[in-house]
């Protein structure tokens, strides 16, 4: 049965929160025990956390299972250490990929000045995390980042991480039918959605406006079903995060 087109917005102060003396993470979907049976995922995106992890602290040792789970830092830095031996501080302008496979133990913290002093910091990071359904089960963990930098100041949208065959410039995520771009809009400037079965629209920060849709702030988020082709225009500097997927769980 073919979709049906849907415009869904959700407000950022609409959000599940779960707020800690070191942690605050605001919830686009169903997490931990913030369960609603009616908001679990959109497409293949089971998570899309907005969290702000205090200095000296963070995600200690944990395990993740049969997930691909991309980071993306919105300011600060963040020092990923995993079972595999992968160790590394993720800022911003730079994506990073997690395939949990058969099996991962992996911590995150905010504490890059005791791994690189040239990302020396003493400020809270603040990162979005989104997890995808993986193609296979079991498969082997994997761990890839790339530097998007340069590409973001041309002001479009910049494929970060994708198991679509169009990409070849991307992280290569574990699901052949999604794919995840980043933007950096100053005002005034605007960028296309591409067209899909399902699209997520996640304002990181900044205001924009989204045709069919009106205004959206920092941590409003847009699910559309059937859609793309839409303009997206930012009212002032603004970043969005922009799943493109052509399937579902």
């Amino acid at each position: 049965m073919p979709l049906a087109p849907l415009v869904d917005v959700r407000r950022a102060a609409d959000r599940r929160a779960t707020r800690l003396a070191w942690l605050d993470s605001h919830h686009s979907f169903s997490f931990g025990r913030h369960y609603d049976p009616d908001n679990t995922h959109h497409g293949v995106l089971l998570v899309s956390n907005d969290d702000v992890v205090a200095p000296g602290t963070g995600f200690e040792t944990h395990p993740h299972r049969d997930m691909e789970i991309v980071t993306w830092v919105l300011s600060g830095a963040l020092v990923h250490q995993d079972s595999t031996g992968n160790a590394g501080v993720i800022y911003p302008g730079l994506a990073q990929r997690m395939s949990a496979g058969r099996g991962i133990l992996h911590s995150e913290k905010n504490d890059a000045w005791r791994v690189d002093p040239e990302r020396s910091t003493e400020a809270p990071v603040h990162f979005v995390q989104m997890w995808v359904v993986p193609d296979e089960t079991g498969s082997a963990p994997g761990y890839e980042q790339l530097e998007v930098d340069g590409e973001l100041l041309l002001g479009g949208l910049v494929p970060v991480a994708s198991g679509l065959a169009k990409h070849d410039a991307a992280i290569r995520i574990g699901n052949r039918s999604a794919a995840l771009y980043a933007a950096r809009l100053r005002p005034g400037a605007d960028v296309t959605l591409p067209e899909a079965p399902y699209l997520h629209v996640f304002v990181a920060s900044g205001t924009l406006q989204l045709e069919g849709a009106g205004e959206l702030a920092a941590g409003d988020a847009v699910r559309l079903t059937a859609s793309g082709g839409q303009r997206v225009s930012a009212t002032g500097a603004a970043e969005l995060l922009v799943w493109e997927m052509h399937a579902s769980v």
